[in-house]
């Protein structure tokens, strides 16, 4: 065998260590009552896609964006995700060290690849970045506007912390708009009342 199976192997780990954020709670939310809260996945899933719109509102990189909203939590493997108020009494290592471990048995090309992303992210420098925090920040206001249709009264904390977080004007008209909205509201628009031969 080459050291590309070794290579290849390290990927596929990687793949596999992701695949715990399917399972892992975003754990702020059991402080507002939510007994089962989104996981980390399905957040960094829909901050992707918030993500891409927001960059072409920007007129950011969408794929780049994208690729940074993906990796911006993938850290929660090892560290989990820490609760806001846990932070005052915890310090976890940098995301960067971490990814750094993540993706050291990944073949050079995936390695060098994620953690450019992290980097870029966690530095903040960029435009894509920007925008890409911008998504993170907006994907849990949504999901806090989302919960609270649902009943779940203790969340304005979430909304507030997050819109005073975001910083491009797109992502400020789309938080004005989702604390506006209905979360079911396409159920009932023109565009989904397609008619039935």
């Amino acid at each position: 065998m080459s050291d590309d199976h070794g290579d290849v192997t390290g990927a596929m780990t990687f793949i596999f260590e992701a695949g715990v954020l399917k399972r892992a709670a975003r754990t702020g939310w059991w402080f507002a009552g939510v007994k089962h809260p989104e996981s980390i996945a399905e957040h960094s899933f829909r901050t992707a896609l918030v993500g891409m719109m927001l960059a072409a509102m920007e007129g950011a990189d969408p794929a780049r964006v994208s690729m940074m909203c993906v990796l911006h939590d993938t850290q929660e493997t090892r560290i989990t995700d820490i609760p806001h108020i846990a932070r005052r009494y915890l310090t976890a290592a940098p995301n960067t060290a971490v990814t750094a471990d993540q993706v050291a048995a990944c073949p050079p090309a995936v390695a060098d690849t994620i953690t450019a992303a992290v980097t870029e992210y966690e530095a903040q420098e960029t435009l894509e970045a920007v925008v890409a925090r911008d998504a993170d920040k907006l994907e849990c206001l949504v999901q806090a506007v989302e919960y609270r249709h649902q009943g779940f009264d203790n969340v304005q904390r979430w909304i507030d912390s997050s819109r005073a977080a975001l910083k491009t004007a797109s992502a400020q008209r789309l938080a004005d708009a989702a604390l506006a909205g209905q979360p079911l509201a396409w159920l009932t628009s023109p565009s989904s009342q397609v008619e039935r031969s």
